[in-house]
């Protein structure tokens, strides 16, 4: 069976997806907004989904190291 029909392979994914939008969100937000009203949403949103796009990339590009059961190259 391959790792990527694994359903702990795609939540792990998932997890870190979530983590990794978090925290570009939260570097875009920190990185000079005054106020909610002044932060540009639309490139916080952007950043945030690219970052997701790259972490889900890297899970698959990683899938064939490590650990089969685990999307983290380490256990």
């Amino acid at each position: 069976m391959s790792i990527f029909t694994t359903s702990k392979f795609w939540a792990d994914s998932a997890e870190r997806a979530v983590k990794t939008a978090a925290q570009s969100a939260l570097g875009v937000l920190g990185a000079g907004a005054l106020g909610v009203l002044e932060v540009d949403w639309a490139n916080v949103g952007s950043v945030a989904a690219l970052a997701t796009v790259v972490s889900v990339l890297t899970s698959i590009a990683s899938g064939s190291k490590g650990n089969p059961d685990s999307a983290s190259l380490i256990d």
